[in-house]
This record gives structure tokens, C-alpha cells and sequence, in this order.
């Protein structure tokens, strides 16, 4: 069982930044392929961005590339979002996953073994 507990959301004006950041209890942490998916008001959650269990691997959908920036401190059981630039179009709840021993492009869809965290809200302002 894993426990995650994402912090570091808030409201900031169109063209700022955030830093997520998504604790995790596992003891086996390096084990673990993270991601972020993030659900807006009326949308479907959608993926943003996955790293592999040693972090050498990364994966973005589209939307974020090349603004948004994910990696993880294993020695600190602890995964980051860093959001550059962002658009009023990133508003949503942003939510961490946990897999097991699974692959950083696997992460970018939804499976029955996928632990989550209960969310944080990222509000971008026009």
C-alpha cells in the first residue's frame, strides 16, 4: 500500500510558476514509476507528465512539453512538478499516481494498479 500526499498548488497570475510536490509513504519508493494527471471542472482527468522508477526517463503530453518539468528526489520518497508558464488552461486539480515497477510511458494511461493522492488545486489567472 501506498500513501501519497501532493502539496504546493495555489492561485497565480497567467505566465507565473508552481512547484508541485507529491510525498510518498513506500518504503520501496524507487520502485515506483510516478506521474501526474490533472482533472478540470466538467473534463475527463487527463495525463501530464510520468518519470520512470530511476527518474532517467520522462514523458509529457503535449500540452505541458516544454513548460512543465517532472523529477523526483528518491532519497526523499518525494516527486516534483515544476510548472513554468503557466495558461489559464492548466486550472484543474492536480493528482499523483504510483505504479509498481512500471514504465514512464505506461504511466500516461490509467490502470487498477495505480495508487493516487487526493489532489491539489492549481488555479492560473488571466
Amino acid at each position: 500500500q501506498v500513501q501519497l500526499v501532493e502539496s504546493g498548488g495555489g492561485l497565480v497570475q497567467a505566465g507565473g510558476s508552481l512547484r508541485l510536490s507529491c510525498g510518498a509513504s513506500a518504503r520501496t519508493f524507487s520502485s515506483y514509476g510516478m506521474g501526474w494527471f490533472r482533472q478540470a471542472p466538467g473534463k475527463e482527468r487527463e495525463f501530464v507528465a510520468a518519470i520512470s522508477w530511476s527518474g532517467g526517463v520522462t514523458y509529457y503530453a503535449d500540452s505541458v512539453k516544454g513548460r512543465f518539468t517532472i523529477s523526483r528526489d528518491n532519497a526523499k520518497n518525494t516527486m516534483f512538478l515544476q510548472m513554468n508558464s503557466l495558461k489559464p488552461e492548466d486550472t484543474a486539480v492536480y493528482y499523483c499516481k504510483a505504479r509498481f515497477r512500471t514504465t514512464a510511458q505506461a504511466m500516461a494511461v490509467v490502470s487498477p494498479s495505480d495508487y493516487w493522492g487526493q489532489g491539489t488545486q492549481v488555479t492560473v489567472s488571466s
